[in-house]
């Protein structure tokens, strides 16, 4: 089927990672979501479509554990519960996602040329603002320079 929606688990790659997750031991669980994140976060590579679909999957899962974020709340996400993930794994999703959206992203390249590319491109970029939430910019400055 691939991809049937902008979803982070609305493809077939991060709904085998997730079944993956489910079948695993809980103790093999966030080494294999590190294992992905840090895949996908080298930078010395160009990121292909599978590795930024499971980058996104994964990223979501630490989302849904920071305590802004929301629950990874799919049909294709996660049916078994996952450890507490280390706050380490913020920091790896952020350049997971930030590499998912950069020049060198297959799939970056793909969502642009569809019609639900910028759609795509905020939900990617709302997941990353969980972790790493944007500096609100100053009204106006505080003293002269």
């Amino acid at each position: 089927m691939g991809t049937w929606g902008i979803g982070p688990f609305d493809n077939d790659i991060a709904a085998d990672f997730v079944g993956d997750l489910d079948e695993a031991p809980m103790e093999q669980r966030e080494p294999m979501i590190r294992r992905v994140l840090k895949r996908a976060a080298d930078p010395a590579n160009y990121l292909v479509t599978p590795d930024a679909e499971r980058a996104v999957a994964a990223a979501a899962l630490v989302v849904a554990q920071h305590p802004d974020g929301e629950p990874a709340c799919s049909n294709y996400g996660p049916s078994e519960p996952l450890p507490v993930l280390p706050a380490d794994l913020r920091t790896l999703a952020v350049d997971a996602l930030d590499r998912v959206v950069a020049e060198r992203s297959e799939i970056a390249e793909l969502w642009d040329e569809a019609a639900y590319g910028p759609k795509w491109r905020r939900d990617v970029t709302r997941l990353r603002d969980v972790l790493d939430p944007p500096i609100p910019p100053q009204a106006e400055a505080l003293f002269e320079i």
